[in-house]
């Protein structure tokens, strides 16, 4: 499986702090280590609160994270286990136990000021972590968003197409956005104007206007094809 590269539209930017450049990244020789490392960054950025960081359990429940580092559970959670010592012995990542009544936690902080607070007010009994505090966020996939359906299915972009595209991803759901792209495929009808009017038809008569609905789906076809998105199909 290849890379099919970065979306045309607007991404969210994870935020990398100069010293892993010049300082952590030229240390650091181990794949499952940076892995680990730039995982960090990417899911404490999505975090809120002031203080942020892991559990060992957050690691292991992201089950694309964890493919990342092998196929096979076991080795994954091996490798994992290498990483985390890996980090925390070279004192880019933080470690700290919290001894539990009945449940016993390994807390992960970054190496910033924020981190070393925590750290030092857990250990001096100044604070204590809450259950809830550390907000859920895994890794998934990218959905296609609307530029790369158009460049896979449709043609190459033109600036025009693009400014069309942009407005139709800011005003459609991605669900509907896909599912017209695919009747338009499916009906052989490669063409934006054609996808478009499905997306402002759905939008004027709601999501099942061109859903079978108990009709003849010979039918609904012909909707499509002798109806009023008839304007959009070369014949």
């Amino acid at each position: 499986m290849s890379f099919k590269g970065y979306p045309a539209s607007k991404v969210h930017l994870t935020p990398l702090p100069e010293p892993f450049f010049s300082d952590l990244l030229p240390q650091i020789d181990h794949l499952g280590e940076l892995k680990l490392t730039l995982y960090v960054f990417w899911r404490l950025d999505r975090m809120t609160g002031e203080i942020r960081y892991l559990r060992l359990r957050d690691f292991v429940q992201d089950d694309l994270f964890m493919r990342g580092l092998s196929a096979d559970p076991q080795q994954a959670a091996e490798l994992l286990a290498d990483a985390l010592q890996r980090a925390t012995a070279r004192g880019s990542l933080l470690m700290v136990d919290l001894a539990q009544p009945n449940d016993k936690q390994t807390l992960y902080f970054l190496n910033s000021a924020k981190g070393r607070q925590a750290v030092e007010a857990i250990r001096s009994g100044k604070w204590l972590p809450k259950e809830n505090e550390a907000a859920p966020s895994v890794l998934h996939p990218t959905p296609p968003n609307i530029f790369r359906l158009y460049e896979e299915n449709i043609g190459p972009l033109t600036p025009i197409i693009a400014e069309a595209l942009g407005e139709a991803e800011d005003t459609y759901p991605a669900s509907w956005i896909e599912e017209a792209f695919r009747i338009a495929i499916e009906r052989n009808v490669r063409n934006w104007r054609y996808i478009d009017a499905i997306l402002k038809r759905w939008q004027r008569e709601g999501r099942h206007a061109t859903k079978e609905d108990g009709r003849d789906a010979e039918k609904t076809g012909r909707d499509y094809i002798e109806g009023e998105l008839s304007d959009y199909i070369k014949h």
